[in-house]
């Protein structure tokens, strides 16, 4: 009997563990669809399509929350396209700048868009370097590509649009659009677009409170449970982030719906 119970212990221990590793590796680990490494690293050759290069940190990586990138990939009218997903999770302005040679110039892009700096603002980065880190990045794409260059505004760090949090990352998002308009680069307003939808909503927001752990039990939801991102937002009381921070597939489709707009020339 003790031989039973210890080798049921085993595996529910193993099963556990398996769980686990299987969802961490789904969120956490694995690339996303076309990095920079697989699309990029011989250069363009001619005659290959048109590329763009959609540069950023989780939310553009599209593992833990909806996958815009996919999104824009998967539309008809971006078929000559090819899309390549140079998000990172856990980036910040400065990893980028550090990448960006290799995650953006290397590809010969003709579009890019760039979202980075929620890491900085959880960061406590100071402002000035956030903003010498994103002009950098934007001088050198420019210097050494004739790609298209749009900047998004960072979304909202929970949904609750009066708090400290927010107020802070609002002089980030000046910031980047000051820089496009001294660049002569596109900018995109996600965070105005969110922020007009969660006041649609109306309501009492659930304060922020983001955690490794609250993450994990969003990715549990929707690779083991099955659930839209939709749902795990609904699940914790959110509209269109999935964790105070990564995106719901509305919240995703706000971002997807920005980009193709610009791609067209309609932004």
């Amino acid at each position: 009997m003790k031989r039973r119970i210890i080798l049921a212990a085993c595996l529910l221990l193993v099963g556990v563990l398996g769980t686990v590793g299987t969802v961490g590796y789904l969120t956490f680990v694995r690339s996303p669809a076309n990095p920079p490494g697989d699309a990029c690293a011989d250069g363009r050759k001619p005659g290959s399509r048109p590329v763009v290069v959609a540069a950023g940190a989780s939310m553009t990586q599209g593992t833990l929350g909806a996958d815009w990138v996919g999104g824009l990939r998967a539309r008809p009218e971006h078929r000559a396209y090819e899309f390549v997903n140079a998000g990172v999770n856990g980036s910040t302005s400065a990893d980028l700048r550090q990448r960006v040679d290799t995650d953006i110039v290397a590809c010969n892009p003709t579009a890019v868009t760039i979202l980075i700096g929620t890491n900085d603002v959880r960061d406590g980065v100071p402002l000035e370097r956030y903003r010498d880190n994103l002009g950098a990045i934007v001088d050198r794409v420019k210097s050494h590509t004739t790609a298209r260059i749009a900047l998004m505004s960072l979304p909202p760090l929970g949904e609750d649009l009066t708090s400290e949090l927010n107020q802070r990352l609002s002089g980030y998002n000046i910031s980047i659009k000051e820089i496009a308009t001294r660049a002569q680069v596109d900018y995109l307003p996600v965070h105005e677009r969110m922020v007009g939808l969660l006041r649609q909503r109306g309501g009492d927001p659930t304060p922020y409170d983001f955690s490794f752990v609250l993450a994990f039990w969003a990715a549990t939801q929707h690779y083991l449970l099955g659930q839209s991102w939709d749902e795990v937002a609904r699940n914790g009381e959110r509209e269109l982030l999935v964790d105070h921070i990564h995106l719901s597939d509305r919240g995703g489709a706000v971002v997807t719906d920005l980009a193709a707009r610009w791609l067209a020339g309609d932004q």
